[in-house]
C-alpha cells in the first residue's frame, strides 16, 4: 500500500511525466489520413493495384493502433483485394499476420469475416475441405459472439454442406439442425430451403426415407426459385424409387418433365429423364433403353461427369438380366469415370455388381473389400476430424466469454480505483491521513475478495475437470476405441454408424454437464464408494485411519482437491501399474490431513511420472490449495504418493 499512498500525494503535489507505453490511439490528423485511404480502396474508379497501394498505406499509418476496430477493417479489406487479384499466396501470408495480431481488432464482426474469407477460399478455390471446415467453424463463433444470427446459420449451412460431401452424414445432419436454430423465414429463407434440402439428403443417404421426404417437401414448399423446386422435385422423387414407391416417383417425375424451365437446363432434364427411365423399369420392366441412352447422350455433350456415372450403372442393372457382357462394359465405364473424378463410392456400387456378374472373379472381390475399408477408415477420421473441429472451436468460444468477463470485472475495478482517486483529489492535505486509512481498509478488503475469488474459479476448474476426466478418458474415448475396433472387425456399417451417432451426442452434450463431488456430511460415502469402484477385481485394497477423521469438519474445496487426487491415483493404478495390493493410510494432525498411498505394482520411471499428465495435474491443485504431494517410485518397485492436504 505505500508506493499507492505515495502515488496520491504525488499527484496532488506534482505533475505526472510523459508515458512510453505504445500508443493506443492516432492522433486526429492520422486518423483522418487512415480513413481517407480506407475509403479510397473502395472507389470503384481507380484500379484494383491503386485500391492495394491505398490499403497498404492505411495499414503502415495504423500500424501502432491497438483494439480499434478500424484495424480489424484494413485487414480484412486487404485480403479481399488480394482474393479479388487472386493474388493467393499472399492471401495465405496476410491471414498469418491477421492472427498474429488478432488480439489487437476489436470487435468479432472484422475476425467473424476473416475467417469466413478464408474459409471461402479453402473451400472454393483450393478445395481443401479440412482447412474450410475449420475457418467456416471459426467465422461461425466470431458471428455468434457479434450476436449477428442470420451469418451464424450460413457459415453453419456452408460447414453442413462439407460434411455431406465428405460423407459424414451424422455429423451433417446435426449441424443442418442447429443452423435452423440461428436462421429466420423473414430474412434468410433461401438458407433454410437449402438447410431442408440438406437435411434431406442426409436422411435419404441413411436410408430414413421418411423423413427425406418429410423435408424434401418442406423444401418444394418455400423454395422460391423454379429451378431449386424441380431439383427439389426430383430428388424427392429419387427418394421414393429408393424406398420402393415407383408409382409415385413416376407421377412426379412425369408432371415434372412438362415444365417449360427445363428448356433452357439440359443436364437437369437429362437427371430427370434418367430417374424416370429407370423408375418405369423397375415397376414394369419396360425397355427403356433407348430413354437412358438419350438422358446419356445429353450428359456426355454437357461434360456432366457425375450424371454420366447414374446413367452408365442404370444401362449396366438394365442389361445385367439378359445381356451381362454389355452389362459389365458399362460397369467398367463407371469404374473409369468414377476413378477419373474421384468418387470411390461410386466404383464399390459397379464393382457389386461386377462380383454378381462373376462371383468366381476373386480380383474383384479383393478391390471390393479394399476400397470399402479404406473408404470407411477415410470417413471415420474425416468425422472424427469434423467432431474435434466444433469441440475445439466450442472451448475457445467458451475461453472467449471467460476472458470478457475477466476484462469487464478487472474493467469494474479499474473505475472504482479511478473513483477513489477522483475522491482523494477532492480531500484536503488535512484529510489526507484519513483518507489514506480509507484505501488501506478498502484495499485489504479487495485483497481478501480476490483471494476469494481465486480459491472460487479454483473450485469451477476442479468441477470443469471432473467433467472432463471422466468423459474424455472412461466415455467418450472408450467409445471411440469400440468403434475403431468394430471398424477393424469388419462388422455390420449400421452399428458403426449408429456407435458414432452416440459419439457425436457425447461430444456435443460434453461442455454442458458438469460431474459434481459431494461434500459435507456425503462426502464420505461418496469418497469410499469412489475407492471401491476403482479397485481392480484382482487387487485388494486397504485403508486405514478413516474412522478416526471428522470428515464432515474437512473444508469442502480440501474434499473436492483430496477425492480428484486419490481418484487419479487409483485410476492409474487400474490403468498401468498391475498391483494386487493397495494401501491408504489417513492421519489427521492439527490443521493438516496426511495421506500416504501405495501400491505394490509394477511403478515407473522418473521419466514416465514427469509423462504423466493426471499426476501433474494432480500436484498442481493441491499445491493450489496450500498442500504438498511427493510421488516416489522406480522400474518395478511400486509406486508412493505422500500427500498433506489443509484441513
Amino acid at each position: 500500500m505505500k508506493p499507492f499512498l505515495f502515488l496520491i500525494i504525488l499527484s496532488i503535489f506534482m505533475s505526472c511525466g510523459p508515458s512510453n507505453k505504445k500508443k493506443a490511439m492516432a492522433s486526429p490528423t492520422e486518423y483522418d489520413s487512415i480513413h481517407t485511404y480506407y475509403d479510397r480502396s473502395f472507389d470503384q474508379k481507380i484500379s484494383l493495384e491503386e485500391k492495394e497501394r491505398s490499403i497498404d498505406r492505411a495499414l503502415f499509418l495504423a500500424r501502432d493502433l491497438e483494439a480499434d476496430s478500424i484495424l480489424g477493417k484494413l485487414m480484412y479489406k486487404k485480403s479481399s483485394l488480394l482474393f479479388q487479384a487472386g493474388d493467393y499466396d499472399s492471401l495465405v501470408a496476410h491471414h498469418d499476420s491477421f492472427l498474429t495480431l488478432q488480439s489487437q481488432v476489436d470487435g468479432p464482426k472484422q475476425k467473424a469475416s476473416q475467417y469466413y474469407l478464408m474459409g471461402y477460399y479453402y473451400d472454393q478455390v483450393r478445395s481443401d475441405y479440412s482447412k474450410a471446415f475449420e475457418n467456416y467453424s471459426a467465422a461461425k463463433s466470431q458471428f455468434e459472439l457479434a450476436k449477428d444470427s442470420s451469418w451464424t446459420g450460413k457459415c453453419l449451412l456452408l460447414m453442413g454442406v462439407i460434411q455431406k460431401n465428405q460423407n459424414d452424414f451424422f455429423g451433417s445432419k446435426e449441424t443442418m439442425t442447429e443452423a435452423l436454430q440461428f436462421l429466420r423465414e423473414s430474412r434468410d429463407r433461401n438458407e433454410m430451403v437449402q438447410c431442408y434440402g440438406l437435411l434431406a439428403t442426409n436422411h435419404r443417404k441413411l436410408l430414413n426415407f421418411e423423413d427425406a421426404i418429410f423435408y424434401y417437401t418442406k423444401a418444394i414448399k418455400n423454395s422460391g426459385s423454379i429451378e431449386h423446386r424441380i431439383a427439389f422435385e426430383n430428388n424427392l422423387a429419387a427418394t421414393y424409387i429408393d424406398d420402393g414407391r415407383y408409382e409415385e416417383a413416376i407421377v412426379l417425375l412425369e408432371r415434372i418433365m412438362g415444365n417449360t424451365a427445363l428448356d433452357s437446363t439440359p443436364v437437369v432434364y437429362a437427371r430427370i429423364l434418367d430417374n424416370l427411365s429407370y423408375a418405369q423399369w423397375l415397376l414394369e420392366k419396360r425397355d427403356v433403353d433407348a430413354s437412358f441412352q438419350k438422358a446419356l447422350q445429353i450428359r456426355k455433350e454437357k461434360k456432366d461427369w457425375r450424371g454420366q456415372l447414374a446413367s452408365f450403372t442404370h444401362l449396366g442393372e438394365f442389361h445385367m438380366e439378359d445381356r451381362s457382357g454389355r452389362a459389365k462394359a458399362y460397369f467398367d465405364t463407371v469404374i473409369q469415370v468414377a476413378q477419373k473424378i474421384k468418387v470411390p463410392r461410386a466404383e464399390i456400387d459397379a464393382l457389386k455388381f461386377l462380383i454378381q456378374i462373376n462371383p468366381e472373379n476373386i480380383k474383384l472381390r479383393d478391390r471390393y473389400i479394399l476400397l470399402q475399408d479404406s473408404l470407411d477408415e477415410q470417413e471415420l477420421k474425416v468425422k472424427t476430424q469434423f467432431a474435434k473441429y466444433k469441440y475445439d472451436d466450442k472451448l475457445k468460444q467458451e475461453s472467449i466469454l471467460r476472458l470478457e468477463k475477466e476484462k469487464a470485472e478487472q474493467a469494474l475495478l479499474a473505475a472504482e480505483e479511478r473513483s477513489k482517486k477522483t475522491m482523494s483529489y477532492l480531500g484536503s492535505i488535512v484529510l489526507l491521513l484519513g483518507l489514506s486509512f480509507a484505501i488501506y481498509f478498502f484495499g485489504q478488503r479487495t485483497k481478501r475478495l480476490k483471494e476469494r475469488n481465486k480459491l472460487a474459479k479454483l473450485e469451477a476448474t476442479l468441477e470443469t475437470e471432473a467433467d472432463m476426466s471422466r468423459r474424455l478418458h472412461d466415455d467418450f474415448g472408450a467409445g471411440l476405441n469400440q468403434t475403431m475396433l468394430m471398424v477393424q472387425g469388419d462388422m455390420d456399417r449400421s452399428k458403426i454408424l449408429d456407435r458414432l451417432d452416440g459419439l457425436y451426442n457425447q461430444s456435443r452434450n460434453f461442455s454442458r454437464e458438469v460431474n459434481e463431488v459431494s461434500t459435507g456430511g456425503r462426502f464420505k460415502a461418496e469418497f469410499l464408494e469412489m475407492l471401491r469402484f476403482r479397485t481392480p477385481s484382482e487387487a485388494n485394497l486397504f485403508v486405514t485411519g478413516v474412522k478416526d477423521i471428522d470428515w464432515g469438519e474437512m473444508p469442502p474445496l480440501s474434499q473436492k482437491v483430496l477425492f480428484k487426487a486419490i481418484q487419479e491415483l487409483m485410476i492409474n493404478m487400474g490403468k498401468h501399474s498391475k498391483a494386487n495390493m493397495v494401501t491408504i493410510v489417513f492421519k489427521h494432525t492439527g490443521k493438516i490431513m496426511v495421506v500416504k498411498y501405495s501400491d505394490n505394482g509394477v511403478g515407473a520411471s522418473k521419466e514416465e511420472l514427469n509423462a504423466k499428465n493426471g499426476l501433474r495435474n494432480t500436484e498442481k491443485r493441491i499445491q493450489a490449495i496450500g498442500g504438498t504431494v511427493i510421488f516416489d517410485s522406480g522400474k518395478g518397485e511400486g509406486f508412493t504418493a505422500h500427500i498433506t492436504i489443509p484441513f
